[in-house]
This record gives C-alpha cells, sequence and structure tokens, in this order.
C-alpha cells in the first residue's frame, strides 16, 4: 500500500480492536516490509471471545502485541466510580481507551488504524494520512489505509485468504468494543448502532484531537 511508505523507518504502532477491519489490515502488515508493534486497548470489558481469538491469532501469526491498561483494574475502577459505563460512558470511554492509548503513542512516530469512512458519518471525511497532534503537543502521523474501503470490500478480502475472524460475528454482532457496551445492531443498515445503546457514535480514540 502506497500510503504504508510513510512508516517505513519510523517508530510505528498499529491499534487492533481484532474486528474484521483491523484483522484484514494486520494481515496486509504483515506481509509488508514494515517494523510495527500491535497495540490492544485492554479495558478489562471486553469479550471472552476478543481475548482468545486475540491470542490465537497472536500465537499463529507471531506479531508483538502490546496491552495497553488503564492505572485501575476493573474492580478497582468500579469501587471507586461503580459502574461509570452506564452513567457516563463518555468519561468511561476516556478513562479506559483514551488516557491509555495517549500515554502508549508518546512512544511512537506512526500511528496505523482500520478506519474506514462507511462506519460512520464521523469518519466521513476520513484522509489517508493525517496529522494528529497529542495533548502534550506531540505530533504524530496517523494513516488510515482502508479509508475508502467498503465492507464487502473487508469480507470479499478475509474469504479470498482465508482469514479466521471472531466468532461473534456469526452471533450477529456487527462492531465490538467492549462488553457491556455492546449489542447486536438495532438498525441493520447501520453496523455500529448497537454501540453504546445508541447514545453516541465514538469513544474518543478518533476524535480526541478535534476536542477543544
Amino acid at each position: 500500500m502506497e500510503v504504508l511508505r510513510e512508516a517505513k523507518g519510523k517508530r510505528t504502532v498499529f491499534t487492533c480492536s481484532f474486528q474484521i477491519d483491523d484483522v484484514v489490515l494486520l494481515h496486509m502488515l504483515l506481509k509488508e516490509n514494515l517494523s510495527f508493534d500491535v497495540l490492544f486497548l485492554d479495558t478489562g470489558y471486553h469479550f471472552e471471545e476478543v481475548y482468545s481469538y486475540m491470542e490465537k491469532l497472536k500465537r499463529d501469526w507471531g506479531f508483538k502485541l502490546i496491552l495497553a491498561k488503564p492505572e485501575l483494574s476493573v474492580q478497582e475502577f468500579e469501587r471507586k466510580y461503580g459502574k461509570l459505563y452506564e452513567k457516563n460512558p463518555d468519561l468511561c470511554c476516556k478513562m479506559r481507551k483514551v488516557m491509555p492509548l495517549l500515554k502508549s503513542l508518546e512512544n511512537y512516530e506512526v500511528w496505523i488504524t482500520g478506519l474506514r469512512r462507511e462506519q460512520s458519518p464521523t469518519r466521513r471525511n476520513l484522509q489517508p494520512k493525517e496529522l494528529i497532534r497529542l495533548p502534550s503537543g506531540k505530533e504524530i502521523l496517523k494513516l488510515n489505509p482502508l479509508c475508502d474501503w467498503t465492507y464487502k470490500e473487508v469480507w470479499s478480502y478475509q474469504r479470498a485468504h482465508s482469514i479466521p475472524y471472531l466468532s461473534l460475528y456469526d452471533e450477529g454482532y456487527t462492531s465490538i468494543g467492549c462488553k457491556v457496551c455492546t449489542q447486536k445492531p438495532k438498525d441493520p443498515n447501520d453496523p455500529r448502532s448497537g454501540r453504546w445503546g445508541g447514545k453516541k457514535l465514538e469513544c474518543g480514540i478518533h476524535t480526541f484531537h478535534k476536542e477543544g
């Protein structure tokens, strides 16, 4: 992929949720002459199926996996804040996803994602590459190689390469995040309509630089 040339020779991280979009891109990245880390935002609230699938892919594909975790375990977090994901999902996402991400990104020059324009109205203006400023002031190059891919193209690639996929898709899930905030889609035409009970579209890890 042409845009990936921007990452050659630079400290690079790929944030991977292990949804089909990210796994297809991970398959592509592993075929490139590119050194990169795979970063998983481990909120502690993910489906057990995601953890099992992630570990199996790591064993089978041999990539370097880094788990970015919040400061507090789920137990400590809930003792202090209760079920924050029910009361204030924005703050919960910020504390358990966005803050660990930002801390991790400080170690890199290039950030690769599996984002696609088709996924959400909030992503319709997504570009193949973007210069992002972190809250610390550091600038990092964000690459979105699949930005113009369709959902159909993603699954076509999966079938063409016989890529194993997360079993939750066979149960009817179409967009998969934390278990406590993920349901099967309410709208069959909107894959992300099962996220956060339809109350929001983004967790914040791709919009923090637009806030304020």
